[in-house]
């Protein structure tokens, strides 16, 4: 039986791989090494491999945790493994925090195991926590706010907006009439705006109130951020010194929401193992494709290895990385003369604000003052539909030239927008856009990217589509051949912006972080 399945698998797997380059092996003819590179994508792709090392093997990584560096140092040790230079550069240091296990469940008035997990940087609880679960009070300023304070000494606090139901809004429109889902609808948006109400009158926000609960005697603090898709919830980092914060499936918050409400007076039992480890170094991984020709003319192929650690970061960004990964094998395999450098740059810290890209923007400048362009892929699991030349004048030419050497199976999906607008922030790109470097951008299709996967605890292996992964390798290490060997080079003008905008700047990194 064992044997029949992994047989079964490995005949899914090359089937799907023949299908696929039926679909890219057009009557079209395509220059020599482009066709290599399509042949080598579809028929032995590495990706399945990479993305089992990195997502099951490895898992998240949090800037500054064990896991984050044993990342860097297997993607330095894959690319030297094909023959390719690489090497960790530092740009900063972190926090370095390691997740435990998380354990809650509620005890009374009935007994219940809980759907939960730590927020990234909690504080552990070192033995489990036994204690009342209580709501916000409808307060009408901060002054009565104040005076409930004084009552919450022992308590874990809830903390998030109730949601009337689970089911995403999509589903209800679906089977609704049109009548209830409007009334449903305008009950959300009522929902959210007294919510929204509620925190003003406390005095405090989001990020100060946990403090605040802190600091008056809470035990604990829970939350429940809710993307709106079942199932899925975004798992970021705690605003808490010395309790923890945790995260709850919005069905269980939604019960000790109901029961604390009723005067049920609920109570949970939680128990959080993370770990402090003082501070860690922070590193870029950067593999280097020396070129024949313009050795000091650089392409930059990007993408952030660091995520968030509420599941795997496997569309945000694994899927990013190890389409670079692949990407330059196949240029070290079928481009060994490549006329310019080819720089794979898998960034740190991405999450708090483009900090290993930023950092290497800064700290290598004589690399950033002859790179040509740079083309960064971050936003999931689809197939690259939209590219933007990022307020370069003449992107249309250089970049028409590129695409062009294309199949067109895969070139017929991609839209274009030219000159278009800088980046500003979003992704990796953004950093070296403020540099004066077209840093393009590769947009995917969503695939359900920002409901369900993004920064959510569903980022998981079984999320990625390889074959529109596989059409994105093909796309990027086509690009980089293409950069590589045009003559022209690349002209960076830059466009004059609408209404008194001014080109973003490039920005110094955070060195040295915390959470």
């Amino acid at each position: 039986m064992k044997m029949y399945n992994k047989l079964s698998l490995s005949a899914l797997l090359i089937s799907s791989q023949i299908i696929f380059a039926q679909q890219v092996n057009t009557a079209e003819k395509l220059d020599p090494i482009v066709q290599n590179i399509i042949n080598e994508a579809t028929q032995n792709s590495q990706l399945e491999s990479l993305a089992f090392d990195l997502l099951d093997v490895i898992g998240p990584r949090l800037v500054g945790s064990p896991a984050m560096e044993q990342a860097n140092d297997w993607t330095v040790e894959k690319f030297k493994s094909w023959g390719i230079d690489a090497k960790k550069q530092q740009f900063g240091e972190w926090a370095s925090w390691q997740r435990g296990i998380t354990q809650a469940e509620m005890t009374s008035p009935r007994v219940k195991s809980l759907e939960a997990i730590q927020l990234a940087w909690s504080p552990a609880t070192k033995k489990a926590i036994e204690a009342e679960v209580v709501i916000l009070p409808n307060i009408q300023n901060s002054s009565e706010f104040a005076e409930w304070l004084k009552s919450i000494k022992g308590k874990f606090v809830l903390i998030s907006q109730y949601q009337r139901s689970g089911r995403p809004d999509y589903q209800i429109k679906e089977f609704a009439t049109p009548e209830y889902y409007e009334k449903f609808k305008a009950l959300r948006e009522k929902d959210a705006e007294d919510f929204k109400k509620l925190i003003k009158n406390t005095g405090y926000d989001n990020n100060t109130l946990p403090e605040a609960l802190e600091k008056a005697g809470a035990v604990g603090i829970a939350i429940s951020n809710w993307t709106g898709i079942m199932g899925a919830n975004r798992i970021f980092g705690a605003k808490t010194q010395n309790i923890p914060m945790i995260d709850l499936a919005v069905e269980d918050y939604g019960m000790l929401y109901r029961l604390a409400l009723h005067g049920k007076k609920p109570t949970i039992k939680v128990n959080t193992q993370s770990k402090k480890l003082g501070t860690a170094k922070s590193f870029n991984t950067i593999a280097t494709l020396p070129g024949k020709e313009k050795p000091n003319e650089y392409i930059i192929l990007s993408a952030h290895l660091d995520s968030w650690d509420g599941a795997q970061g496997a569309t945000d960004n694994g899927t990013g990385t190890i389409t670079m990964m692949e990407a330059a094998r196949l240029l070290k395999k079928f481009y060994p003369n490549n006329k310019r450098t080819i720089i794979i740059g898998l960034w740190g810290s991405e999450e708090q604000g483009l900090n290993g890209s930023r950092g290497f923007v800064i700290d290598n400048p004589e690399i950033i003052k002859n790179t040509q362009v740079s083309f960064n892929q971050d936003n999931g699991t689809g197939r690259i539909v939209n590219i933007s030349g990022q307020g370069f004048v003449n992107s249309y030419d250089f970049m028409g030239r590129w695409l062009s050497a294309l199949p067109k199976s895969i070139s017929k999906h991609i839209e274009t927008n030219y000159p278009g607008m800088p980046g500003t922030g979003g992704s990796d790109n953004a950093s070296f856009t403020a540099a004066g470097i077209p840093g393009i951008g590769l947009t995917a299709l969503n695939w359900g990217y920002f409901g369900y996967t993004w920064h959510t605890n569903r980022d998981t292996y079984d999320k990625i589509m390889f074959d529109e992964v596989r059409n994105n390798v093909i796309t990027t290490a086509v690009l980089a051949y293409m950069a590589s060997e045009d003559p022209e080079g690349v002209n960076k003008q830059k466009r004059v912006l609408p209404n008194g905008m001014k080109w973003p700047e490039v920005k110094e990194p955070k060195r040295k972080g915390t959470n």
